[in-house]
């Protein structure tokens, strides 16, 4: 048996040089914005998942009963578990907190381009922040990110709206309060099943065609006087948006995003602005998703805190970061490959090579006998700087010969000064 199991990857070496370094990025990004890395097991309650029902989720989760007789399940998202960790220590953490991760996470759904079984996502919350202000860090956060990997706002768009805008014309349309969550659901799902189908499941929620027409004509709005027009004075979902593109003009990132109605998000939790990034040719799936979630935690049985935040998978991005040429040739990292010219002198090679180690650099050494053109050909392939050679006549003098590998000079270095 050589497959994993269906939707799940194998990082080799090469594979782990990429992923770390985009990992890196994401670290970075976060970190200039002041934000902390935290961490939560793999294994979770199942009911942290089940509360909300009726979310597509909880149809995905890879849930079982342990030996212990209990529910649970391989996190699907991270956002739950966050939440979990801030009610653990509920007045005891400063806010505003400002957290990020990068945990695998589960889905049982069906495969596809930019989509698998697992991911890794990173995940950057705010709580304790009731403010626009919060949701315009976070969109600066990507805004450094998507700079830090080569790509420009030619490459993506950041699409921005709020729930509020969904929920005002849902009021008018007098679609009451328990219908507006799995209205959500379908409405995430414009443009990607037909439109009969939509309007099928609207009906079913209790929508009728003046309503249903009513979403799709304000949905479809991507500029945002058009909605202050189509809302009419006073609306909090036009109030809300123009100070958060205000903000976003102050941090100088006006470029990369726009007002587009037709963003919603699927998931029940969201109160207030949302977003998600999508490239600019529409090939592939959103790049990431995000947006407020204040009432988060008294649908976990706990009091509610100002939340928003953001998951960013690695697999999209990847996608297309690949079609643009942006994906870095990494080597291994190692700087040395130390080689015994002979079996007697394996043993000074390896004192070379911890002696090496101990200054510091990343060596790697040849542990059997190969040919001279052999390491140089290893050395090559592995991206490494300098071959340490540990030859007999060299050795007996107390030196070894160093080639540097980019410009091919050979020098004679005593042991000294390696």
């Amino acid at each position: 048996m050589t497959q994993g199991v269906r939707g799940t990857r194998d990082f080799y070496p090469e594979d782990m040089r990429v992923r770390n370094w985009l990992f890196g990025q994401f670290r970075e990004a976060a970190r200039s914005h002041g934000f902390e890395e935290y961490d939560a097991p793999v294994l979770e309650h199942e009911d942290l998942y089940t509360r909300k029902q009726g979310e597509e989720i909880t149809q995905q989760l890879y849930g079982f009963e342990d030996k212990g007789g209990r529910r649970v399940a391989l996190r699907p998202e991270m956002t739950p578990s966050l939440a979990r960790m801030v009610m653990a220590r509920a007045g005891a953490l400063a806010t505003p907190i400002k957290w990020f991760s990068i945990p695998q996470c589960w889905r049982y759904e069906r495969t596809q381009r930019g989509r698998g079984r697992e991911h890794y996502q990173w995940n950057v919350d705010i709580w304790g922040a009731e403010g626009v202000e919060a949701d315009a860090e976070l969109i600066s956060v990507l805004a450094a990110l998507f700079r830090s990997v080569g790509l420009s706002p030619e490459d993506l768009v950041i699409r921005i709206s709020s729930r509020k805008v969904l929920e005002e014309v849902l009021g008018s349309a007098g679609v009451s309060a328990e219908a507006f969550p799995s209205v959500c659901v379908i409405v995430d799902k414009i443009g990607n099943i037909p439109d009969d189908v939509i309007s099928a499941q609207l009906s079913e929620s209790g929508l009728d065609e003046d309503a249903i027409t009513t979403i799709r004509s304000t949905l479809g709005l991507q500029d945002l006087q058009k909605l202050a027009s189509e809302l009419g004075e006073g609306s909090a979902a036009v109030e809300e948006l123009s100070s958060l593109f205000s903000l976003l003009e102050a941090y100088g990132i006006l470029d990369w995003v726009t007002f587009d109605a037709s963003v919603v998000r699927g998931l029940a939790y969201y109160t207030g602005p949302v977003f998600e990034a999508h490239d600019r040719a529409g090939e592939l799936r959103a790049v990431v998703g995000g947006g407020r979630y204040d009432k988060l935690l008294s649908s976990l049985g706990g009091n509610d805190m100002p939340a928003t935040g953001f998951g960013f998978g690695d697999m999209v991005i990847m996608e297309l970061l690949s079609a643009k040429g942006l994906v870095p040739d990494l080597s291994s990292g190692n700087q040395d490959l130390v080689y015994a010219g002979e079996a007697a002198l394996r043993p000074a090679a390896m004192s070379v090579a911890q002696r090496l180690r101990q200054s510091g650099r990343s060596v790697d050494l040849m542990l059997e006998e190969k040919r001279l053109k052999w390491a140089f050909r290893h050395a090559e392939r592995t991206g490494a700087q300098r071959l340490v050679m540990v030859m007999p006549e060299e050795w007996g003098d107390g030196k070894v010969r160093i080639k540097e590998l980019s410009s091919g000079k050979e020098t004679d270095i005593s042991l000294e000064d390696l």
